[in-house]
């Protein structure tokens, strides 16, 4: 190509929520982009109106934004292509698809909805792949004239040829060559006079000087039709880049309707969005090196079209709490607190718990925020708990040694003053017994845990729990572990 630098788009459709694989094309387009010095564009690509969705546009610009994922040229910033809209672009898709008739590679189709269906029903009996027949290739310009003079409704349809094959080259799948006769003659222009999709992409493009055109690899099998719009308006074609599907599993491709998450349901789940993007980034993408975790400069940095997969990428939700779990870790304490402490009210309303101390100790052992407010389900009340949880077995402790244990914890407990009721003290003390009475740590740790928490698993241990809890309520709750295994 003969353009100044690499340009990339990405080309959303105002249909809803962003979902895992849209981000992903427009990830691996910014990459691409911004790895080479090029330039992103975004595109709203909105012909079709009936699926135009209140509310998508702020969704795919918030999304775009909060990621990080910047672009150069767009219907908000402007740029020496616009408009960025397809729908306000509507005098140049009419002006090329008349073009196309002049030169022979399009014409009118007059047919109506009954004979299109009487069509399709005749081939599917007779076996036949359904295809447009081109009955209104064969009409005289004065026929077609009478009919526009008329009024009937039409579409402008691409002349397919019928003998032949088109080749085009992806920069994954390499060269694929289809056989002509196989390839309908796609509508370019809707009765409505809106574009399609297949004809309105391939003219902005064009007109946008994209270089790298990014997209899923269910466009494969349209790829040979743009290839014949690009030669029949004497175009250079760009290069072709078709990412894998991102799959539930083996079979079954990640949706929506199947309750399958966005982006904005991850966010919603506690998912940090450098996490979402840093795991999309995997998803039928390797590096080089055995380098998983990615700031987005480090994306551009090692980013290359090389390591796109042809093979399909399976969404691997552990895979994703993982990579989370290691942005979590890399936060800041101050930074955790702020981003777990609404999670933490979910599961605690009690005004006087030290929030903080509750974040400290989650952050090494959370890996997705949405599960912070069951792990906090003990500390507003106590729930009801077995006896049968002071036994452990590689803790050695049973219900008389674990009577023992909060026995002569508690006066030590209790002299702890109030203001130095926190974790230091408490370790202090409790360690301070341990030695002096010359048992294992788990002998005296693991009875005051199940005491204060009714569980048997916790975030922290018996210590840190004793601290988020305070003093009078620590010192009560060992009080009623006492009563109970009295009992």
């Amino acid at each position: 190509m003969n353009y100044d630098c690499v340009r990339t788009r990405f080309a959303p459709s105002p249909t809803g929520y962003m979902h895992v694989g849209n981000l992903r094309t427009a990830l691996y387009g910014y990459l691409t982009a911004r790895s080479t010095g090029g330039k992103m564009i975004l595109r709203i690509e909105d012909t079709d109106q009936e699926r135009f969705v209140e509310g998508a546009l702020d969704i795919i610009y918030n999304t775009l934004k909060d990621t990080g994922l910047t672009w150069d040229e767009g219907p908000d910033i402007g740029g020496p292509y616009g408009p960025y809209v397809q729908s306000e672009r509507m005098s140049i898709y009419k002006e090329y698809a008349l073009k196309l008739i002049e030169s022979g590679h399009a014409y009118y189709c007059f047919c109506d909805k009954d004979r299109l269906e009487e069509l399709r029903v005749l081939q599917k009996a007779s076996g036949q792949a359904p295809k447009y027949d081109k009955h209104c290739l064969h009409l005289s310009k004065e026929e077609i004239q009478a009919k526009l003079d008329a009024g009937i409704p039409y579409v402008i349809r691409q002349n397919i040829p019928t003998t032949g094959t088109t080749t085009f080259h992806d920069e994954i799948f390499g060269d694929i060559t289809v056989e002509n006769n196989t390839l309908d003659d796609q509508v370019l222009i809707k009765t409505d006079g809106m574009p399609t999709y297949n004809f309105a992409n391939v003219v902005d493009d064009h007109l946008m000087e994209i270089t790298h055109v990014i997209r899923g690899n269910e466009y494969l099998s349209s790829a040979p039709k743009y290839n014949l719009l690009y030669e029949a308006f004497g175009w250079e074609i760009p290069k072709y880049i078709h990412t894998p599907p991102v799959m539930k599993d083996a079979t079954h491709k990640l949706s929506k309707r199947n309750g399958d998450a966005s982006y904005q349901d991850l966010i919603e789940k506690g998912y940090l969005k450098e996490a979402i993007l840093n795991y999309i980034l995997l998803l039928g993408w390797s590096p080089k090196g055995d380098q998983e975790i990615f700031t987005l400069q480090e994306m551009i940095e090692n980013f290359h079209i090389e390591g796109i997969s042809k093979s399909p990428a399976i969404f691997d939700p552990q895979k994703l709490r993982y990579i989370n779990g290691e942005y979590i870790r890399k936060l800041t304490p101050e930074e955790f607190h702020e981003k777990a402490l609404p999670w933490i009210r979910k599961g605690v309303s009690k005004a006087d718990v030290d929030t903080h101390l509750i974040a400290q100790v989650l952050q090494a052992r959370c890996e997705v925020l949405e599960d912070i407010p069951e792990q906090l389900d003990f500390i507003d009340t106590l729930p009801v708990y077995s006896n049968e949880l002071y036994i452990s077995k590689k803790m050695k402790t049973n219900e008389e040694t674990s009577l023992e244990a909060l026995k002569a914890a508690l006066p030590v407990l209790e002299a702890i003053p109030e203001a130095e009721f926190d974790v230091e003290h408490i370790h202090a003390a409790l360690f301070d017994l341990i030695a002096k009475l010359g048992v294992k740590n788990g002998y005296m740790l693991w009875p005051v845990r199940v005491a204060v928490s009714g569980k048997q698993f916790t975030p922290g241990g018996g210590i840190e729990i004793c601290a988020m809890l305070g003093k009078e309520e620590s010192l009560a709750r060992i009080h009623k572990g006492i009563e109970q295994l009295t009992k």
